[in-house]
């Protein structure tokens, strides 16, 4: 399977790994959900090169996760903001969170906490069945071949 590829194949993940599957997309996505917009911002935080973010930040708009919208016009300038498309990567990038909290934290515990506006309390992200609510783990789910396979 090779890199440039991976959006053709008929395969779920690898499709989805053609759009944010390196450290930069997913560290810059991370950020637009943290709220920065702006590509000094993500720049200064990032700690990426230019072209690199350049690089990173057209193929999300590209793929219609990010969309560029102008916020000044002499000089022109833009920022970046999620799309619909983008916003439905939030489960996908709270698991990654979830993962490296459990995993990788370390000793010092989670450098980042998560509440949910609705209730107020803190919370930890799990994956549930969309028709009975039930808690998912693993051995709980059966693959099927779909109509796409």
């Amino acid at each position: 399977m090779k890199w440039n590829d991976l959006e053709q194949e008929h395969c779920s993940v690898a499709r989805t790994v053609s759009v944010i599957g390196d450290r930069w997309s997913l560290l810059v996505l991370r950020d637009c959900f943290l709220g920065v917009r702006r590509f000094d911002e993500f720049q200064e935080r990032l700690d990426i090169s230019r072209p690199m973010l350049a690089d990173r930040l057209g193929k999300l708009v590209d793929a219609g996760v990010l969309k560029k919208v102008a916020y000044q016009e002499s000089p022109p300038r833009y920022e970046y903001k999620l799309t619909p498309k983008g916003l439905d990567l939030h489960p996908v990038l709270m698991a990654i969170v979830h993962w490296g909290d459990v995993h990788m934290a370390g000793k010092a515990g989670r450098p980042l906490l998560h509440r949910h506006v609705g209730c107020g309390h803190l919370f930890d992200p799990v994956t549930v069945c969309s028709e009975c609510n039930a808690a998912l783990k693993a051995k709980d789910v059966a693959v099927e071949r779909g109509p796409g396979a």
